[in-house]
Order: C-alpha cells, then sequence, then structure tokens
C-alpha cells in the first residue's frame, strides 16, 4: 500500500462518524504524568476499568455507549504496584486501585460530569465542576470533524491553577508542595456551604464567597451547586475532548 493510500485510510479513520456510541478523547497536556478514574453512574457501564495511566503529552481514545453517564477527574503523584495495581495517589485517589472499580475519587479533586443524552433528551450536557474541590486544570469541549451540533456546544473549562491562589484555609499539601485546593463544602461541612439542609434550593443557597473566587478565574466552570445558568453546557456531537492542563 503507497504513502499516500496509507494516510488516506488513517485520514477516513479519523472523520468516520460513530453510530454506537460516543469517542472520548482523553489528553494528558500536563509535565507530569496524570491517572484518569472514571465513575459511571448507577446503571451505566464501567469504562476501562475505572482508571488508566496517561503519561505527559499522549492521549487515549474511549468509546462510551449511547446514554453514558458518570465523571472523570485526574488523579496525580501516583504510584501502583504492576502485579496488584494497587499503590497510592496524593490527590484523586480511589481507594488505593489503579482500576477505581466504581469508587470515586477523594476530593479535592476537578472533575468533568456528563450525562451524553437521555430518553427524554438527545443533547449531552457537561461541566466542569470544582463542587469537590480542584486539584488539576481541565475542560471538555467537542472535537474534530462531527464535533459541532445543537445546543450550543460551549468548551466547559477551568484552565488556571486554582492552587496558586488558594485560600490557606482551604489548601491540601503533599511534602510541602500545595496540591489540592478544597472547596468551602469540603472545609466546614456545613449546609450553608454545602447547600444542603435548609439551604438544598436555589433560592437559599447562593455562591460563596470562595465559589465567586473560583467563577472570577474560571467562568467557564461549575462552581457550586446551583451554577447551572454559566456552569452547565450542551452539545450534540459524536466525540469531544478531555483535556488535563489546557492551554489558557
Amino acid at each position: 500500500m503507497t504513502t499516500s493510500l496509507l494516510f488516506f485510510c488513517f485520514l477516513l479513520s479519523t472523520i468516520s462518524v460513530t453510530t454506537a456510541g460516543i469517542q472520548l478523547i482523553i489528553v494528558n497536556n500536563c509535565k507530569e504524568s496524570v491517572w484518569p478514574g472514571i465513575l459511571s453512574n448507577g446503571g451505566k457501564p464501567t469504562i476501562q476499568g475505572g482508571g488508566f495511566h496517561l503519561p505527559s503529552g499522549e492521549q487515549f481514545v474511549l468509546q462510551l455507549p449511547n446514554h453514558w453517564a458518570g465523571r472523570i477527574w485526574g488523579r496525580q503523584g501516583c504510584c501502583f504496584d504492576e502485579t496488584t495495581g494497587k499503590g497510592t495517589c496524593q490527590t484523586g485517589d480511589c481507594g488505593g486501585q489503579l482500576k477505581c472499580k466504581g469508587t470515586g475519587g477523594v476530593p479535592p479533586a476537578t472533575l468533568v460530569e456528563m450525562t451524553l443524552g437521555t430518553s427524554d433528551s438527545p443533547l449531552h450536557y457537561y461541566d466542569v465542576s470544582l463542587v469537590d474541590g480542584f486539584n488539576l486544570p481541565m475542560s471538555m469541549k467537542p472535537a474534530g470533524v462531527g464535533g459541532g451540533g445543537g445546543g450550543g456546544c460551549s468548551d466547559a473549562s477551568c484552565a488556571a491553577d486554582l492552587n496558586g491562589c488558594c485560600p490557606s484555609s482551604l489548601v491540601v499539601k503533599h511534602d510541602g508542595k500545595v496540591v489540592g485546593c478544597k472547596s468551602a463544602c469540603l472545609a466546614t461541612k456545613s449546609d450553608k456551604y454545602c447547600c444542603t439542609g435548609e439551604f438544598a434550593d436555589p433560592k437559599s443557597c447562593k455562591p460563596t464567597m470562595f465559589a465567586r473566587v473560583f467563577k472570577s478565574v474560571c467562568p467557564r466552570a461549575y462552581t457550586y451547586a446551583y451554577d447551572d445558568l454559566t456552569g452547565l453546557m450542551s452539545c450534540l456531537a459524536n466525540r469531544y475532548a478531555i483535556t488535563f492542563c489546557p492551554p489558557p
């Protein structure tokens, strides 16, 4: 097969539209390795065992079934036994396992949350959430041919490193280095900051001072429990890119 024909076949493979689900391209643009964790919502299949290693500068393509819903986050500073898959991470740890297998990450951790269509609506809803705190910059956006679609298709993003401006009362350190920034809810565990109890509705739950600070730096991120207006994005695309440490 000639070089030109090989290139043509490769090009066709990259622009083909899948009808069997949604393609998710996970990109590590950070200077260090990231260990993505994946947690499916109840009743949805586990993807890639719930976690894997992604070296700096590399990407990995996941095929998600239609109507999949769940969250993806980045673990950092991990060390796992090659045989058992057990170990630890400085942030985002999921029970000391490389494959999270239905276990969520320990906050603080930046999350990408998504619901890829339902029986009531074909639209895909997604956000970059700081509700559980922050550890790594992240973004999610439509990618490639067929990436555009209905619903606006805006980028969800927090490209800034909030660890550098984290209030001292919310800082999480490892060996003297700031590796995470707690949410006010995680730090105080109060109904007011967690939007629970008497504050469990949009009228009584308002963005805190900390949420406003995060919002000023990351206006396209979800910063508190009812941040739907500017934090929740929608689209109808067949592939998306999730990037760790996206360009600003």
